[in-house]
């Protein structure tokens, strides 16, 4: 496994493209400067040794060279040893709304980023468990398969927006079965769907999912976000969603239905709102459920490999401070030479 131990220097590289177009300006304005002095051409006659390329190869090596300065300073290492770790856990799916809907902002700043934080937030919270991450709306699709790697599971909650799912709508039933389908079944390990929703069932088969969960000892969790008083859905170009008919289109939760799914899965039903108590609660109730053997994959002794670019960063320097900006002498005589044969 490849990684940097200091990634925080990567955000150096931002410092390439400035510099490039720094160069860019640089360049601009010479140009400018030597028309106003005289004729390209005249110019270029009375300074036969000034190469019209070298100083932009140079150029290109400064900026390689800062690349392979940040690339050390970044301490890129590989993974050397891959081991498996057991440890006593649970196994759970996290089936997060992403229909338009999750964007109305009676929770701040809105459903879907209040679910996204909450997640988040939970994910800290689990050791030696295992989690997936499931999205959906009228389509639902696993956006990370079940790991013990929290790490790369708050960066894919990073990337989650409605755009993801093309059809809208929410399938809470499908969600449910995709989710149920994402356990190893050979794990003996406790299971629990943690499903994020408004409520807003267009399919009507979610209950029966859930009861198909809570039948294979899967515990279905539904945590529901919104205000039973509704809100509209804001739009990108900061109006709200309309129906055909011109009126704003109001979102509500359902919280009756949510009881019942979670009813039906033989789990709880808990309301999310400005504070952290869902979050606080869910996990309580996670932690009742039966602890079972979860194996993941540990990288460890993990080497540098500094040393092959600080190689390319020598080579580069070396070939900077020989690459005259001017052209060689012996290699313009030599041209010279063979032009008159």
């Amino acid at each position: 496994m490849f990684r940097f131990d200091n990634p925080t220097y990567l955000w150096l590289l931002l410092l390439i493209p400035l510099l490039a177009i720094v160069y860019i300006v640089y360049l601009y304005k010479r140009r400018r400067r030597l028309k106003a002095f005289g004729e390209p051409v005249l110019l270029r006659q009375l300074t036969p040794d000034v190469s019209k390329y070298r100083p932009h190869v140079k150029f290109v090596l400064m900026l390689l060279m800062v690349v392979s300065l940040i690339v050390i300073l970044a301490r890129p290492q590989m993974g050397a040893k891959v081991s498996t770790d057991k440890s006593q856990g649970i196994e759970a799916i996290i089936a997060l709304d992403i229909s338009n809907s999750m964007l109305a902002q009676d929770v701040v700043p809105s459903r879907l980023d209040k679910s996204k934080l909450m997640v988040e937030n939970l994910l800290s919270r689990f050791s030696d468990d295992k989690v997936g991450l499931v999205v959906f709306a009228g389509d639902a699709f696993v956006q990370l398969p079940i790991t013990s790697d929290f790490v790369s599971a708050k960066m894919f909650l990073d990337d989650i927006e409605p755009s993801l799912i093309g059809t809208q709508g929410t399938d809470i039933g499908q969600a449910l079965d995709l989710a149920m389908h994402s356990f190893n079944p050979k794990s003996k390990a406790g299971k629990a769907v943690v499903l994020i929703t408004d409520g807003e069932d267009h399919e009507k088969n979610a209950e029966e999912m859930a009861k198909k969960a809570a039948s294979a000892g899967i515990k279905v969790f539904i945590l529901g976000i919104g205000n039973p008083a509704g809100a509209p859905i804001p739009l990108n170009d900061g109006e709200y969603l309309k129906d055909k008919g011109g009126n704003t289109v109001m979102t509500r939760l359902n919280e009756q239905m949510c009881q019942q799914i979670a009813s039906a899965g033989q789990g709880m039903y808990i309301h999310i709102d400005n504070t952290s108590y869902a979050e606080s609660r869910l996990f309580s109730e996670l932690g009742k459920l039966q602890k079972g053997e979860v194996n993941s994959v540990v990288y460890s002794d993990f080497d540098e490999q500094f040393q092959a670019v600080a190689v390319i960063l020598l080579i580069l320097l070396i070939v900077e401070t020989v690459l005259l900006e001017g052209q060689n002498p012996v290699m313009r005589k030599w041209h010279l030479f063979t032009r008159k044969g």
